[in-house]
């Protein structure tokens, strides 16, 4: 591949905008394709941990110039309203993805990134290129593409990637409010069949995300009904219901969500971001954990223009170990505290533990956070 040909990223989310804008300020030309327009609301918590900060600095990006909130607190509550509040460790901002995402993209377009509107229907690998095919009939080729196209696309099943096949039976929902909540606090709390996160973003909007199990919500006539019956039952989701006013005309929703294991590279495409793997969203850190991954498949790609990794076997062995030993033990963690706040009394139980010892808190977070 000579330093001149063009890479090809496949969705324009966090990660696929943050390697877009880290290898065009290499020199590398960059197409970016995105299905959808800018700026647009995307169902996500939009908490960002500080961990991607020196990142962002090194590409000239401060959120916090895009009006960013500065989060320093945590809070964590049972189904019972038992509550338990701690430091954040490294801390984190809120800022929306309607915001985020078009403000990165802006960047990107300064840097020479090319966007194409159009939703990537085929991707062919031969003869060490790639070519890949719009449904609007354009075409495309190159030597590098990456896939940034998220949680779960119709791509994955065209490309027949494994994880197509398992359950995805989660649900989330989002809204934006007004009232009155701390800017520096971001709060989880429990209910049955699923959790809800609270934390402000950017001109004083809080966001309210939560996920639930289908099988929980199945039963209800609507999203309303199912709040009303199930989400309410923790005091403090009760108040916001109550107390905030909402943005929205209606809330934003995206079904079918999977938190299956992926292949890092499947039929020679490096994932990037959620396309590679997610980290359960209790966690509070997969927009950080697709901006990290951005980082590392964005060194190796220049690692590899540059003649330093000698092949594309190369490129793709170093960034699997790679993302394997940054992401495991986090994703591994989160396995296991989504498998204990399902268990509604073993989690009240735990909770009340927390209390005595808020200490503890900040500790299981880190296992989660870069």
């Amino acid at each position: 591949m000579s330093r001149n040909d063009q890479v090809l990223i496949i969705g324009g989310g966090l990660a696929g905008l943050s390697a877009a804008i880290h290898l065009a300020q290499a020199g590398v030309e960059v197409v970016v394709y995105e299905k959808e327009s800018y700026p647009r609301h995307k169902v996500c918590g939009e908490y960002i941990s500080n961990e991607v900060l020196p990142y962002w600095a090194k590409l000239g990006i401060d959120p916090f110039t895009w009006g960013a909130t500065r989060i320093e607190r945590c809070a964590l509550s049972s189904i019972s309203g038992r509550l338990v509040q701690a430091p954040l460790p490294l801390g984190g901002f809120g800022i929306s993805r309607y915001h985020l995402d078009d403000q990165l993209q802006q960047c990107a377009s300064q840097h020479g990134v090319k966007f194409v509107q159009a939703e990537v229907s085929t991707i062919e690998y031969q003869d060490d290129r790639f070519r890949i095919k719009t449904r609007k009939g354009e075409e495309a080729e190159a030597a590098i593409v990456i896939g940034a196209y998220g949680k779960r696309s119709r791509l994955d099943k065209e490309q027949q990637r494994s994880f197509i096949q398992e359950r995805a039976p989660y649900l989330a929902v989002k809204r934006h409010f007004t009232g009155e909540f701390p800017e520096d606090l971001v709060a989880l709390h429990n209910f049955s069949g699923g959790y809800c996160g609270v934390s402000k973003v950017e001109e004083g909007r809080i966001n309210v995300c939560y996920l639930t199990d289908y099988k929980a919500f199945k039963s209800y006539r609507n999203i309303e009904q199912f709040e009303n019956a199930v989400v309410a039952r923790n005091p403090h989701l009760a108040a916001c219901f109550r107390d905030f006013t909402p943005l929205f005309d209606a809330p934003i929703t995206i079904s079918q969500i999977s938190f299956a294991g992926k292949e890092r590279v499947h039929q020679h495409v490096l994932m990037c971001g959620d396309s590679a793997g997610m980290i359960h969203p209790l966690c509070g850190n997969g927009m950080g954990m697709a901006i990290s991954s951005a980082q590392l498949l964005s060194d190796l790609i220049m690692q590899y223009l540059n003649g330093d990794l000698p092949n594309r076997v190369a490129l793709e062995n170093a960034y699997t170990e790679a993302w394997q030993r940054q992401f495991r033990r986090r994703l591994q963690a989160g396995r296991l505290f989504s498998r204990l706040f399902a268990r509604n009394q073993l989690f009240d139980r735990s909770v009340s533990l927390l209390t005595h010892i808020p200490a503890a808190l900040p500790f299981f977070i880190r296992q989660t956070h870069g």
